[in-house]
């Protein structure tokens, strides 16, 4: 299909409707799946028992919240070069998913490190660079709502996005260039993963239904932004009259 077709703002909203609803129950069953997977069927941890279980929503968010930035980065710059109106809406669409993202990644870490460090929080470098990744998604989302006019609102934010991608890596590598508590990287070290496969299975399963749910949810965002955008267009008013 031909790539300028599907960046049409008229096209990807007049054909994306059934796809989001699809994906959107779709997720719900993929993660009803695995949350049974992760909660009962997975084995405990030799070390930390059952509260390792937190991980199957931890470590999903947390890797999205780093996906969807720099996601919303690449589009942004794409945006900006090529000003393509459709990466306009997605790059700032993806702010508040990956704010959520985020949200969810600190807070399920906060409960998890109670039982495995003995407090909710320290200012250990990962756990701080991703609080600075949170503040960075509130940036873009604030930015955004400050400007009336939205194109513009939107050079702004993609370079704020473009300019914060420098703490990605801090966030990836935090674990192995300073001490932290934080526990190394398990699942990366693809010749040797530390985790055991039945461990590692529904936290890769977990992972993709996470992508699925970005993706269902970001397509009904975006659905939104075209409409906030071309309201008061003829094809749009001819489409909702039909």
């Amino acid at each position: 299909m031909n790539i300028s077709k599907i960046a049409n703002l008229k096209f990807f909203f007049t054909n994306t409707k059934n796809l989001s609803r699809f994906l959107g129950l779709f997720t719900f069953i993929l993660f009803f799946f695995g949350i049974y997977w992760g909660l009962y069927v997975a084995p405990s941890d030799y070390l930390q028992g059952e509260s390792y279980r937190i991980m199957y929503l931890h470590v999903p968010a947390a890797w999205l919240s780093l996906q969807v930035y720099m996601f919303m980065a690449i589009t942004g710059f794409v945006s900006l070069v090529w000003k393509v109106k459709i990466m306009e809406i997605i790059s700032i669409q993806c702010a508040p998913i990956g704010a959520y993202f985020t949200l969810i990644a600190l807070v399920t870490g906060m409960v998890w490190g109670k039982p495995t460090w003995g407090t909710y929080w320290v200012w250990d470098a990962r756990l701080t660079s991703e609080l600075i990744l949170l503040f960075l998604y509130i940036g873009v989302i604030a930015l955004y709502s400050a400007f009336s006019d939205k194109r513009q609102a939107v050079k702004i934010t993609s370079l704020l996005a473009i300019v914060g991608l420098v703490n990605i890596p801090i966030i990836h590598y935090s674990v192995e260039w300073w001490n932290t508590l934080h526990q190394g990287p398990s699942v990366t070290k693809f010749e040797q993963p530390s985790m055991h496969i039945s461990m590692l299975l529904p936290l890769l399963y977990m992972f993709l239904v996470f992508n699925v749910y970005f993706i269902a949810v970001l397509i009904k965002r975006v659905q939104l932004g075209i409409y906030n955008r071309e309201k008061r267009s003829k094809w749009m008013e001819d489409y909702l009259s039909d």
